[in-house]
């Protein structure tokens, strides 16, 4: 037996359905549908253009950070140089006397 509620909820769908397609599918759908893409793109190109100006301040972040290493590596063995020569001088002095 047919359930009339079942059938007339199944009629309602396949109409809602029928009619959602068409809409989907109407001139104004598919400007709203355009319209909406252009927006992303329009989203895309600004996030890209954020993301190459991180990047680029990045770079500059970590050419700096090297540098200051490079720096700091050669004082470093500056120091060294005179600690050895400063011992030497002492070594030298003690073993005169």
């Amino acid at each position: 037996m047919i359930d009339k509620k079942k059938s007339g909820l199944f009629a309602a769908g396949v109409l809602f359905g029928t009619a959602g397609i068409r809409i989907l599918t109407s001139k104004d759908a598919k400007k709203f549908y355009t319209q909406c893409t252009a927006a992303v793109l329009r989203g895309r190109e600004c996030v890209m253009n954020l993301v190459a100006k991180a990047q680029e301040n990045a770079g500059d972040i970590y050419a700096e950070a090297q540098q200051i290493n490079e720096d700091r590596a050669a004082e470093e063995a500056e120091k060294t140089v005179e600690e050895a020569a400063e011992t030497d001088g002492q070594e030298e002095a003690a073993a005169e006397e």
